[in-house]
This record gives structure tokens, sequence and C-alpha cells, in this order.
């Protein structure tokens, strides 16, 4: 996210059913990996008030993502790259969301070593670059993982996965990660769509 009113927009959106459950964006991303079409240079004119700022990074050097921490006031920061527990462990100031790409029930095992020092695990679809391909892997290998850590789901969600993501189940599933399905350019997000998501999602 880079643009201030789409920034407004998206944690303006809000969708509430008839059992008074209310449905809207908690978590906001900000990428700062310098190989993203999505790379945020600068701070923006606007950044949101009423949903938790998230900083992406890839394997940067941990004094630069402390500034950058700092400087956005972020309060989770998304770890995509190789990043060891060690170096982890180092940003505990922050809440930690620590990426692992998933093509098979193997590669949950790399979990185990971050279940101390992340607060949340987010599973993504294994490609050759990290995150934003919009591609999907089999939900059903995360039958395997049987972590404490709880997990953010992702991987090429869009707007017509509401049902798919309604037959998903897994105790430790706390939500879902909306990216470049959603956008009508790189780090500009479709609010029409967003919201239609949120509105047949929540029914």
């Amino acid at each position: 996210m880079r643009d201030p009113e789409n920034i407004r927009a998206v944690e303006n959106l809000r969708v509430t059913n008839s059992e008074g459950k209310t449905y809207g964006i908690d978590l906001m991303g900000f990428i700062f990996w310098l190989s993203s079409r999505r790379y945020v240079a600068e701070l923006p004119a606007y950044l949101p008030e009423k949903c938790h700022r998230v900083g992406v990074f890839v394997n940067e050097n941990i004094e630069k993502v402390k500034r950058v921490a700092n400087d956005f006031a972020l309060d989770f920061i998304q770890l995509h790259g190789s990043e060891s527990p060690e170096y982890v462990r180092q940003l505990q100031e922050w809440k930690i969301i620590k990426a692992f790409n998933i093509s098979t029930a193997a590669d949950l095992a790399r979990t185990k070593a971050y279940e101390d020092v992340a607060d949340y695990f987010l599973f993504d679809t294994k490609t050759l670059l990290p995150g934003g391909s919009g591609e999907r892997f089999d939900w059903s290998v995360l039958s395997a993982y049987h972590g404490t850590t709880p997990f953010l789901l992702s991987g090429g969600i869009g707007p017509n996965d509401t049902e798919r993501i309604r037959n998903f189940r897994h105790p430790k599933c706390i939500g879902i990660d909306l990216n470049s399905r959603f956008e009508i350019a790189p780090a500009q997000k479709n609010v029409e769509a967003i919201q239609l998501f949120l509105q047949e999602l929540s029914y």
C-alpha cells in the first residue's frame, strides 16, 4: 500500500452480517523489499489508524528493519526470507509474522525452529520469488501442521474464493491474506472487489 486515499478506503471497509459479526481489514502491509513492484520508497502522506501496520521485509539488514519499523510506527514485522530464529529474536520489540513458502507437508518442518520467536506464521505458495505471485498451493497439506503458533493463510486468494475459504478448517488459522488478486495495479487495491468479497464471506 502506498496511495493515501487507497489506504484510507481499504482500512474503512467493514461488513456486519445478520448475526452481528463484523468483517474488515485488521492488518495492512507495506512492502520494504527493494525488488518488489510494491516497494514503499517513502512515507505515505497517510498511514492507517484503524488497522495494524505491517512491514514486509526479505533478508534485510536488521538495523534497517528497526529504523523503518520506527519511522513507520509498525505494529508487526513480517519476514519473507530465510531469516534465522536468532535474527527474529533481535526484533522482539514488535509482533512478528514469519512467512513460509509451502508446497508439500514436508515444508512445514521449518516452522518448529520459530515456535518460540514468532507470534504468527504465514503460509504462502512456494515460488522462485518471495510472495505476491498470485499462485495457489494445496491447502490440504496444512492438515499436517500441528504447531502451536497461529497462522495466516495466503497464496493466490482471489475474489472467487469465498466458498473455498469457508470450506477450509484448521484450529490455528486466524485469518487470510488478500494481495495481488485484489489489485488494479501494484500496491493499489480494488476497494470494490474487497468490499464484495467481505460481503460474500460474511454470509
